[in-house]
């Protein structure tokens, strides 16, 4: 049995499917009792947890073989984080596949940041470990880009010069299904990116030539990004979080290519331009 936290969320979601469509015990964990209640209607087997909530987590982890762990971004995420980790070892939980970011190890950015403390205690912990470092989502094109690309033909994010290695969080699901479910992984860090490096205009090359009409990348300054994140509602920590890795990987850092999603699944990681054809609904 597999618990995926983080289930409601992007990568969790894409996993929960994968291991599903392959046949594989899974044990699906929301934060909210709605999302619990229609997996549940589905046929699914379904928990509800709050990683802030001790309390909530030994149920969850009854007969556990193994937990992907995914924290949602925010203050109390290392301590939540922390806590499922205490609670996997007091169960006798064998072993915890994190998701982390990208070059965790080396704390450059407050994300970094928040990660690394778990990801040392999973290595002190006795539990078989394994981190994947995904870089940059796709997904998040289609998430927090696409409302501006189809009114606007445009999207904006803080001065950026040096190209990104972004992964399909497709994959990067495919990767850690192969992972919980194989052995030889454990004490392991993957990163994982998919096959190219591309800077911001770049990418925006790529969505007008798969969507057939203009669409240009708007180079913004830290200040004008971050009033134009809260504009759009995000919270201030995540804004200036996101703010500084900016400033961490302008000039490059984020643009490594590794061939980690091809050496685990076996199959080529999706190139952005293919990417951007699967959701071309999204940005027209």
């Amino acid at each position: 049995m597999i618990l995926v936290t983080g289930a409601g969320g992007a990568v969790g979601s894409a996993l929960a499917g994968t291991l599903r469509g392959a046949g594989r015990p899974v044990r699906a964990a929301y934060h909210g009792q709605r999302d619990v209640d229609e997996a549940v209607a589905a046929g699914l087997d379904a928990v509800r947890i709050d990683l802030g909530e001790p309390a909530t987590l030994p149920p969850a982890l009854c007969d556990v073989d193994a937990v992907f762990l995914v924290g949602a971004m925010g203050p109390g995420q290392t301590r939540h984080e922390l806590n499922l980790i205490e609670a996997a070892t007091a169960a006798g939980v064998p072993r915890v596949v994190k998701l982390s970011v990208w070059r965790a190890d080396e704390e450059l950015t407050p994300i970094a940041r928040l990660h690394r403390p778990a990801e040392v205690a999973l290595q002190e912990s006795g539990l078989r470990w394994t981190f994947l470092r995904p870089n940059f989502y796709m997904q998040n094109f289609s998430r927090q880009f696409a409302a501006s690309i189809r009114t606007a033909g445009r999207f904006a994010q803080p001065r950026a010069v040096a190209p990104i290695s972004y992964v399909d969080v497709r994959d990067i699901a495919r990767a850690a299904a192969h992972v919980l479910t194989t052995d030889g992984h454990d004490g392991r860090v993957h990163a994982l990116t998919g096959p190219e490096a591309l800077t911001y205009g770049a990418a925006a090359e790529v969505l007008s030539r798969v969507l057939d009409r203009p669409v240009r990348f708007v180079e913004l300054s830290d200040a004008d990004a971050r009033a134009a994140m809260l504009e759009r509602g995000l919270p201030a920590y995540h804004a200036d979080a996101l703010i500084e890795v900016s400033r961490a990987y302008r000039d490059g850092g984020a643009g490594t290519v590794t061939t980690t999603v091809r050496d685990l699944t076996g199959r080529e990681p999706a190139t952005f331009e293919q990417f951007v054809r699967d959701h071309r609904s999204a940005f027209v």
